[in-house]
């Protein structure tokens, strides 16, 4: 413990590839989960009392113009320049053992702040190492981190702290402390027993917030509980916030803009436009291309005037090429009969039908039509025009309510249960009104047409995807929104030459424990690939399904 009372005063050093350190943060609910958390800076004045003091605990806090920063360093495109503050107090946080089970590298993740792993964390950790889930995975991990750390500090200097960039993890700055002694502290025995973990780690904190007045020690914890119960005791808690794709006052992109009221009036009168096949393009320039991406669809809708939409196709300096889209709410532009009913579904299936699109995300509530227009875009592209050789449908397989056991069968079989909405939309494409699919070819041409698409489309669990490769495949991952970032990188990284992703969820139905709408991997997806050429979002707004799902999504 040592070094934690003689660390000398640091310079402060910004993270790299920002221009100044801002807040990051991540929600989290269970213990078997990771985190993320915030830190403050503190001022100069601040720091120049504190240092007189507790001198022996000072070192260098993040510069920022806001009041406060989140632990946890974020890419460049997600922090703002800010006027650099004066060093401070280096704070130290003490992780809670479902950090470390949800993110192994959350070690790295604090800046230049200190660590605190208490001895019944590892306790934790070493009772949750076996298994092939996610969490014993992550556990491995983590203590084979701690290892590599543990090996680069003598054996009688462990006390003092290990440097986190000991093995290469530059942007953290600070040190890593095991708890090399008992600690004396004082809880309400009677409320909380010492015999579990929770309250030994809420002890830990409490003797070192005593031990060392002139710094800040901060729980870090994914378990809310354990938050509160911190807190109601006086202790600093927070979660862990470095899992969060976006910040709870940002908005997920949804693929589309409309354009303002005036838009041809801003444009130059020799705008420059030309024809491509059935497509028309036009340049334009202004403060607006500012604000587009590409793949980005715009749209221009004024009364007594021609509507416009088109697609992003490329951005240079000032000026934007916007490309028309083809009609599919046309019959004649319809995907294996199906044809858009609404603005949004249009610029789906202008997605799923482009050869040039790799990977295409969908998001909506339910009945907006995402599981269907993949469906018959991906029958038309394989089955009509040969560009993929099959269709491969997953999901994750996460119940809403209680789960019913082991089923019975082969691979497919057992994800028959699961596939409920992948034979609901067969049947509408295979059966329907006459206007879709083989509708209108009778009781043989039906049965035809649904043994040659039930031979095309093949249905796969993800807990055999590590290690595949898809070639020339059309890859439906449906319920996105339960799949934590990794698993998704899993599943995305098996695409090979020339075939399609489309990930589809409704991130108001997340049925994960220990996923939220800022956590899940959809989100993550959506946000990481947004302006890549090869790539398009849109979130569907408007529900097609019936009046009764359409009332029940506003009211309940």
């Amino acid at each position: 413990m040592s070094a934690l009372t003689s660390a000398p005063p640091v310079k402060q050093v910004q993270s790299a590839g920002a221009a100044a350190p801002t807040s990051t943060s991540t929600t989290g609910t269970s213990k078997a989960s990771t985190n993320k958390t915030n830190t403050s800076t503190a001022s100069a004045s601040k720091a120049a009392k504190e240092q007189t003091a507790a001198p022996v605990l000072q070192a260098t806090t993040a510069s920022s113009a806001r009041p406060a920063a989140r632990a946890g360093s974020r890419s460049a495109t997600r922090k703002s320049a800010a006027p650099k503050a004066a060093a401070g107090v280096r704070k130290l946080f003490v992780l809670d053992t479902n950090v470390l089970m949800h993110d192994p590298t959350c070690l790295f993740r604090f800046e230049e702040h200190d660590v605190y792993l208490a001895l019944i964390v590892l306790e934790e950790m070493d009772s949750h190492k076996k298994g092939a889930n996610e969490v014993a995975r992550n556990v491995r991990q983590a203590s084979r981190m701690l290892d590599a750390l543990v090996a680069t500090a003598p054996k009688d200097q462990l006390g003092e702290g290990m440097p986190l960039s000991a093995i290469g993890n530059r942007e953290a700055t600070g040190r890593l402390f095991f708890q090399t002694q008992m600690l004396d502290y004082s809880l309400p025995l009677n409320a909380l027993p010492q015999g579990k973990a929770d309250n030994q780690i809420l002890g830990v904190v409490a003797a070192l917030e005593k031990q060392h007045a002139g710094r800040e020690v901060v729980l870090v914890s994914k378990d809310i509980n354990m938050r509160v119960k911190a807190r109601a005791l006086g202790l600093a808690a927070e979660d862990y916030q470095n899992d969060k794709a976006l910040e709870d006052d940002e908005l997920l992109y949804n693929g589309m803009l409309a354009l303002p009221a005036n838009f041809w009036e801003t444009q130059p009168e020799q705008m420059e436009s030309w024809k491509e096949g059935a497509h028309t393009f036009y340049r334009i320039h202004g403060e607006l291309v500012q604000q587009l991406l590409i793949n980005q669809f715009v749209y221009f809708e004024q009364p007594g005037e021609t509507s416009l939409y088109a697609r992003v196709v490329e951005i240079r300096g000032s000026s934007a090429v916007l490309k028309t889209l083809r009609d599919c709410t046309h019959p004649k532009q319809s995907a294996w009969g199906v044809t858009a009913r609404n603005r949004e579904q249009n610029f789906a299936m202008n997605l799923l039908l482009d050869p040039e699109i790799d990977f295409v995300t969908l998001a909506g509530n339910a009945g907006t039509g995402k599981t269907l227009l993949a469906l018959a875009c991906g029958l038309t592209q394989v089955l009509d025009e040969r560009r993929y050789s099959e269709i491969i449908m997953t999901r994750a397989t996460v119940s809403v309510g209680e789960d019913i056991g082991f089923l019975p069968g082969t691979e497919e079989e057992k994800m028959g249960p699961w596939m409920g909405a992948l034979d609901d939309n067969l049947e509408f494409l295979i059966k329907g009104d006459g206007s879709a699919g083989a509708g209108g070819a009778g009781e043989w041409g039906r049965a035809a047409t649904q043994e040659l698409v039930r031979s095309r489309i093949k249905i796969k669990s993800m807990n055999f995807m590590r290690g595949r490769t898809f070639l020339n495949k059309y890859v439906i991952i449906d319920e996105a929104q339960n799949l934590t970032p990794k698993q998704l990188k899993t599943l995305i990284t098996r695409a090979g030459p020339g075939s399609k992703i489309i990930c589809m969820g409704n991130l108001a139905q997340i049925d994960t424990p220990y996923l939220t709408e800022g956590s899940s991997g959809l989100t993550a997806v959506v946000d990481k690939f947004k302006g890549w050429p090869h790539s398009g979002h849109i979130t569907l707004a408007r529900g097609e399904r019936s009046r009764l799902a359409d009332f029940a999504n506003e009211v309940l």
